[in-house]
């Protein structure tokens, strides 16, 4: 059955009011601070790839991929062959940092595919189940070799929600970090973007260091993405990496790469820092080396290795279940070359949606590397105001239709995230799997959804009616109705927005081998 069709949804499964009164019980019981259950009122049931089905018998196309945890999409083969093979051994499955056979391979897999400079020398440290935890680990342990605290990060990064985590993150409110220009380059602060403001952006960062006055004291790190993800996927130039490694180089500071949701081959190289040849000292990383499962760890140049004993430690950093499937997911990335499949299909779809950007105004910016995308939604109508009216100003965020554009999406059956400054930016996270069947249906399904908004604005503007957290949700979609009969059209996409329709459902999943 292919992803828009309707399954028997699974309805015996959902208990007392069926699946909207699960949705109800979760507003009623769970905390306000629950995010994607507000913009995807779906009630999973069954998944397999790409493709979710939800309680109410509807299949999704699901471009989030737990926020980039399922490199391999949902359930694939090889990470439920390892999940079984651990719990039908009778192996333990919590073993605090004690050595065992799985968390050796796992090990041995993930040294494999580190950077060459780095993976001679390296040391692995296993941290609580949580990317943030990692973040908090990288940053307690560059202090601890260094002797110093400060710490360098830049503009709209995103670390983790933990203390140490949010303050290298670009939302904090009261920070202990310098805060340093990202190179963005759609919307550059020094208003001239490309190679020019990236090197803007560096020339800031040594004056920052370097200047006595600057009121920064040598820092203990510098923590950087190699693609922002929840900042907008803004991928950092080649150049200005190289360029951040020379400077922290020189200088004797650390430099922490957080790949936590770009490595296992999401960018189109086995991790992002690959892109640009530089070997960072520190390596944050969790969601897929896990292989869906909860695991996180950094690696480190072993002459940084100067823990005491405990003194970074987790109750569930020997996560049993979560090493045999990221061993797996790490093992399959690297065997089936899925890093250079993600680098083609990925430049695939940036040029297909950079061609639907020169159709609908609406679509500001299209970027990204591999198969992690991001299409800015902007206001075209108001036009940009620069200060300085030399400058290049792009028009302003536009939140409204981004999440408009969401909700269209939905209702197609394509599950999408937002992100940016202002949650304008439609990220598009699919698994490393995905075929060029299945991208044609994602491609096809998304401009739908931009087109129906773009000709409505009235109609899909408007959100549903906000409740209070301890009232049922109201339903914003027609639970039960089942999605547009689909055609088959050639791939070739000059169509006007009228003309645009559901793309034609994928095949099965299978790897791209």
């Amino acid at each position: 059955m292919g992803a828009g069709e309707r399954g028997d949804g699974g309805a015996g499964e959902c208990g007392p009011g069926g699946y909207e009164g699960i949705l109800r019980r979760q507003a009623v019981r769970e905390s306000a601070a629950r995010t994607y259950a507000r913009a995807l009122p779906i009630v999973p049931v069954r998944a397999r790839g790409l493709t979710v089905e939800g309680a109410d018998g509807r299949r999704y196309l699901d471009c989030l991929s737990g926020a980039g945890a399922l490199a391999l999409g949902h359930n694939h083969p090889v990470v439920l062959e390892a999940i079984r093979k651990v719990l039908d051994s009778g192996a333990p499955l919590h073993a605090l940092d004690l050595a065992t056979p799985v968390k050796d391979a796992f090990v041995t897999e993930l040294f494999r595919t580190l950077p060459p400079g780095l993976a001679g020398h390296a040391r692995v440290q296993f941290c609580g189940p949580a990317g943030t935890d990692a973040v908090e680990a990288a940053l307690k342990l560059a202090r601890t070799a260094t002797g110093r605290t400060g710490v360098l990060a830049f503009t709209g990064a995103y670390h983790g929600m933990t203390a140490g985590a949010a303050e290298a993150s670009g939302h904090a409110p009261d920070v202990r970090v310098t805060r340093l220009p990202y190179p963005y380059d759609y919307r550059c602060p020094y208003g001239v973007g490309g190679d020019r403001g990236a090197g803007l952006a560096a020339r800031w960062t040594e004056s920052v260091l370097d200047d006595p006055g600057s009121g920064v004291p040598h820092p203990a790190c510098m923590i950087l993405e190699p693609v922002q993800g929840e900042g907008g996927v803004v991928p950092a130039p080649d150049d200005w990496l190289r360029r951040m490694r020379r400077i922290t180089a020189e200088r004797a500071i650390p430099l922490i790469a957080d790949e936590i949701q770009t490595g296992v081959g999401r960018t189109g190289a086995f991790w992002a820092v690959e892109h640009s040849g530089i070997t960072p000292d520190v390596m944050v990383l969790s969601k897929a080396i896990g292989g869906s499962l909860p695991l996180a760890v950094i690696v480190y140049r072993d002459d940084l290795d100067v823990w005491e004993p405990g003194a970074h430690a987790g109750t569930f950093r020997g996560n049993q279940l979560a090493m045999a499937a990221g061993a797996a997911t790490l093992a399959h990335v690297r065997e089936h070359r899925l890093a250079d499949h993600a680098a083609a299909l990925g430049a695939r779809m940036l040029r297909e949606l950079g061609a639907l950007a020169g159709e609908f105004p609406h679509l500001g910016d299209v970027r990204g590397r591999g198969l992690m995308i991001g299409v800015e939604m902007v206001d075209p109508e108001t036009g940009p105001s620069p200060h300085d009216p030399g400058a290049f100003a792009p028009s302003p965020a536009a939140p409204g239709f981004a999440a408009a554009v969401q909700r269209a999406c939905l209702e197609r059956g394509l599950i999408v995230e937002l992100g940016g400054r202002h949650r304008s930016v439609v990220r598009l996270l699919p698994p490393l799997t995905l075929t060029d069947d299945q991208a044609t249906a994602v491609l096809d399904r998304f401009a739908d959804a931009v087109a129906a908004v773009t000709r409505a604005p009235a109609t899909h503007l408007t959100p549903p009616p906000r409740t209070h957290p301890r009232q049922p949700p109201p339903t914003p979609y027609p639970p039960a109705q089942p999605l547009p009969v689909q055609r088959q059209h050639p791939p070739a996409r000059p169509q006007q927005p009228s003309d645009r329709t559901v793309g034609p459902p994928p095949p099965p999943d299978t790897p791209p081998t």
